[in-house]
């Protein structure tokens, strides 16, 4: 098979916003639907958040609203402008695309086009920033504010004290959780325990040695405490975890905004060179909703 050619000189992203939703929406937290996704916010997007005081009152014949209060506050959630600014050599790919277009490959669908596939190993890449930046990220290079960072600055999220996450203490950490979610949060529908990669291998193996997995066959049955589903991700950061409702985190994107962009640009009729350079512009970011429904495990 000959090297690799790009039709024209550059791809300028006919298709940025499939390309883009595929980069973001791989991450696994919004893959799944594990929190409450906002696209196409331009600038930022404002959310209210109200909290009701002596709502009932004991019936009479008068209208009298002075009892009764409505408290609102204002949550902004501004997604924090990202690009990728890549330059690879064509050769550096060849290979593994030759082999994908041979069928040497794990994947049922591949991307016919060489522009498609260069575009395609970018994007798998920026989904894993995104799970990161979602959860653990802070605001700076290449990154924005995750849950994280915005819960520890939240003085009314319920805190509890981490400690070192082993086999032997896993379900004792999980149940101080458990105990720390808000009478009023718990038992609804979406709410979810976030956990990291090393509570879920921890979990995993305290559910082996009881006797409630097979001890080497676990499979990819989903896991769950006390009826309430545990959702494991890499972009915590070790011995950290979230309690929360879907609907109470919100991740917010502009994928259909003008500011998105794709370009993939062959440099072979501009210099010569065997140089592809890869450009991704995009905007992404996290907020949360009302900070004392929420428990953080740090």
């Amino acid at each position: 098979m000959a090297n690799p050619t790009i039709t024209g000189s550059t791809y300028a992203g006919e298709f940025a916003g499939k390309y883009l939703g595929a980069a973001l929406l791989s991450a696994d937290t919004l893959d799944k639907g594990a929190v409450t996704i906002l696209p196409n916010v331009k600038y930022k997007a404002a959310m209210k958040v109200g909290s009701f005081s002596n709502l009932v009152r004991s019936a009479d014949c008068d209208f009298d609203s002075t009892t009764s209060t409505l408290t609102l506050t204002e949550k902004v959630l501004t997604p924090t402008e990202l690009q990728v600014n890549l330059q690879i050599c064509k050769k550096e790919l060849h290979a593994d695309w030759e082999a994908a277009q041979m069928g040497f490959s794990a994947f049922d669908e591949l991307p016919p086009l060489f522009s498609d596939y260069v575009i395609a190993r970018v994007a798998a890449e920026v989904a894993n920033a995104t799970e990161t930046s979602i959860w653990s990220g802070s605001a700076g290079e290449g990154s924005f504010d995750g849950f994280e960072t915005l819960l520890t600055a939240d003085a009314d999220v319920v805190d509890v004290v981490a400690g070192t996450v082993t086999a032997a203490n896993v379900i004792a950490e999980i149940q101080k959780i458990v105990d720390a979610i808000p009478s009023g949060v718990y038992g609804k529908e979406d709410l979810t325990i976030y956990i990291s990669q090393n509570i879920a291998k921890s979990y995993v193996a305290a559910q082996a040695a009881l006797g409630y997995r097979d001890l080497y066959n676990v499979g990819q049955t989903e896991m769950n405490f006390q009826g309430i589903p545990l959702f494991a991700t890499g972009g915590l950061a070790d011995n950290t975890a979230v309690a929360a409702q879907k609907s109470n985190l919100f991740f917010g994107t502009g994928l259909l905004d003008d500011r998105n962009e794709v370009k993939v640009i062959d440099m072979a009729d501009i210099d010569g060179s065997q140089n592809v350079r890869v450009v991704m512009r995009y905007t992404a970011g996290v907020q949360h909703g009302i900070g004392s429904d929420i428990v953080l495990y740090s």
